[in-house]
């Protein structure tokens, strides 16, 4: 015996210029710009830290730090570290992100327009 397959409603279609188009919208862009690219440059420079320290600096990268652990391993662990805490704050400042969508889509929900 077969099953029929649901019927869903179609989906509904989104006016994605109309949301380009808002100032919200830019405003949403521009604050997750403020911490996306600083974020991602941090890190960048922090991550390649360590190959230009093992690279043009080998005697400082194997300086016994803590027992046998070197200056080298540290800073690795510190790159998890940092990554874990970019993490952790991005996902605070989603918070907000995602605040300010659905504002954005109420808005557009809103047969009054964008205000």
């Amino acid at each position: 015996m077969d099953i029929p397959p649901k019927q869903s409603a179609p989906p509904a279609t989104t006016d994605w210029s109309r949301i380009a188009a808002s100032e919200k919208f830019r405003d949403l862009l521009a604050l997750k710009k403020t911490f996306i690219i600083p974020a991602f440059i941090f890190f960048l420079f922090f991550y390649m830290g360590l190959y230009v320290l093992v690279g043009y600096a080998p005697r400082s990268a194997a300086t016994r730090a803590l027992g046998t652990v070197n200056v080298a391993y540290l800073y690795a662990l510190g790159q998890f570290i940092f990554g874990w805490l970019i993490a952790a704050l991005y996902l605070l400042a989603s918070g907000r992100f995602d605040a300010l969508t659905k504002d954005i889509l109420a808005r557009l929900d809103d047969p009054r327009g964008d205000h």
